[in-house]
């Protein structure tokens, strides 16, 4: 027979088993929620130019996080960032890539993000004109109809360029639309001239436009910049997971930066949103892809940041400032540096945008 006080150790010991699963299942999602602010060609769920659309078109958080149970989602969103803004208002996405000037709306307007790693960063922008349009300069745009999506970062490069030439965004009769709207109305002649990236440049190979303006690839200061956010609520619920998603992120970071000397491989997987090879080669090929790809989040960064919640405030896009500093939660990338071996892989980038001396090892 068995001594009842060896039987209730065992039960004991049964009931801690039970306890410690239960308290791991708690300490994990079900489903880890992630968003992207735009579509491929066609509204197809797929996108290319970033480490976090490798991530996506690569699997890797799916695999990541397959033994444990957990469901990874991804909702690509026509309405581009300030569709991502109203997801993390409405408490419906965990992470997503975001761009800077809609994630510093979001983050002005109360919405509790963080920011966790650089991803899409560096990118061009461009003005399209239809190919028989009398318009030659930036100058001559006073008055038109100029597609331009709202609330993106592209509208505050948007309001720079037009400032370096003498125009506010009020001089343009500037016209909400997204991507592939304003494509089917450059394409009909219902818009005299288009802000736009990389899929644009479609409507030029196909004789619809031409390429009136191109932000300069060597001035470091001009770009538009992307990061990789994170809910608050989740951050501080899932911290161990919301380490190994940052870390997934890093490896597709290595994985791209690995294509620098021949970055066929990248742009290859990448045509998968619809874009051509030909198109990221010519937007991108001027560049490092090792730069493009790092998740540093450096004093280039900050400072750009920094830059661009200064200029938000002043073309009237937000009403109050912050500090860039205030806002990121490096902990989860430098964890993630430290355990892949990478802290000195990627090269960190200085204010003024040229690269750091590395420190001398003592």
């Amino acid at each position: 027979m068995t001594h009842p006080f060896k039987f209730l150790h065992w039960l004991a010991a049964i009931g801690l088993l039970v306890l410690s699963a239960a308290t791991s299942q708690a300490d994990a999602p079900t489903v880890i929620r992630l968003a992207y602010p735009g579509v491929g060609v066609g509204n197809r769920p797929v996108v290319g130019g970033s480490t976090l659309a490798t991530a996506h078109l690569k699997g890797l958080l799916e695999e990541e996080f397959k033994k444990d149970g957990i469901q990874v989602t991804w909702s690509f969103l026509r309405g581009a960032g300030p569709a991502v803004n109203e997801l993390y208002a409405n408490g419906l996405v965990d992470f997503s890539l975001l761009g800077d000037l809609p994630s510093i709306i979001g983050h002005s307007g109360g919405l509790k993000t963080r920011v966790l790693a650089a991803t899409g960063i560096r990118s061009t922008t461009y003005i399209f004109v239809p190919t028989g349009s009398p318009i030659q300069s930036v100058k001559d745009l006073k008055g038109k109809k100029v597609a331009l999506f709202k609330g993106t970062n592209i509208q505050l490069t948007a309001n720079k360029i037009l400032e370096k030439f003498g125009l506010k965004e009020s001089d343009i009769r500037a016209i909400n639309m997204d991507t592939a709207t304003a494509k089917a109305a450059m394409a009909t002649g219902d818009i005299e001239a288009a802000f736009g990236w990389t899929e644009y440049l479609s409507l030029r190979d196909q004789g619809l436009a031409r390429v009136l303006y191109a932000s300069d690839a060597k001035d470091v200061q001009s770009y538009r910049h992307a990061s990789f956010i994170g809910s608050e609520e989740f951050i501080r619920k899932y911290p161990e997971i919301t380490k190994r998603v940052v870390k997934t992120l890093v490896l597709a970071a290595k994985w791209q930066s690995d294509q620098d000397a021949n970055p066929a491989p990248a742009y290859q997987l990448w045509t998968r949103s619809g874009v051509t090879f030909a198109n990221f080669k010519e937007d991108l090929g001027q560049f490092s892809l090792k730069v493009l790809s790092s998740p540093l989040i450096d004093e280039y960064l900050v400072t750009q940041y920094n830059k661009k919640i200064e200029e938000a405030k002043r073309f009237g896009l937000i009403r109050e400032t912050f500090r860039f500093e205030d806002w990121v939660e490096p902990q989860f990338l430098e964890q993630a540096l430290k355990e892949l071996n990478l802290q000195e892989y990627w090269v960190p980038y200085a204010a003024d945008g040229t690269p750091k001396a590395a420190t001398p090892k003592t």
